[in-house]
């Protein structure tokens, strides 16, 4: 069952140990030392990931020393096509079997069209430098994701 609790600010992020779009395992662990966004989105390649994404490879030059780390359901080679089709530039981590986003209450029920499925809920968390949550951001749109990025670097 998905979780429901969210994570606040001072919990400890949970680890992540995915591959990313080269087929690398990208740890959490291993960005220590520095800030780190990770954003939950549904489906590479759509609308509104494809504006999340792009918002956020637009910002990242103005957000210093903080990584930027994306995560959704799709396998590696989606992610590879995505990065490569927009040019995103950062690890797009594939979350397949949901374990990492249910550790980051972000698997849920949705409903589109009158029908209800499991499936990610849009959320971005920026984790401090010692690997602690220091903002969450639940059900963030799209846009809005870059935005609160620089709003909380400032």
């Amino acid at each position: 069952m998905p979780t429901t609790t969210q994570l606040q600010p001072g919990d400890k992020a949970p680890a992540i140990g995915l591959k990313d779009q080269t087929g690398s395992t990208v740890r959490l662990s291993s960005f220590m030392g520095r800030k780190v966004l990770v954003f939950f989105y549904p489906k590479a390649d759509t609308p509104g990931c494809t504006t999340q994404a792009c918002g956020l490879r637009d910002v990242s030059g103005a957000v210093g020393d903080t990584a930027i780390v994306g995560i959704s359901p799709d396998p590696p080679a989606k992610q590879a096509r995505f990065d490569e089709k927009y040019e995103l530039g950062y690890p797009l981590l594939a979350d397949e079997d949901h374990v990492v986003a249910e550790k980051y209450g972000v698997w849920g029920e949705k409903k589109m069209y009158g029908r209800s499925y499991m499936g990610i809920i849009r959320s971005a968390f920026l984790i401090d430098e010692k690997g602690r949550i220091e903002q969450a951001w639940y059900k963030v749109s799209p846009k809005d994701t870059p935005l609160n990025l620089l709003a909380a670097l400032r």
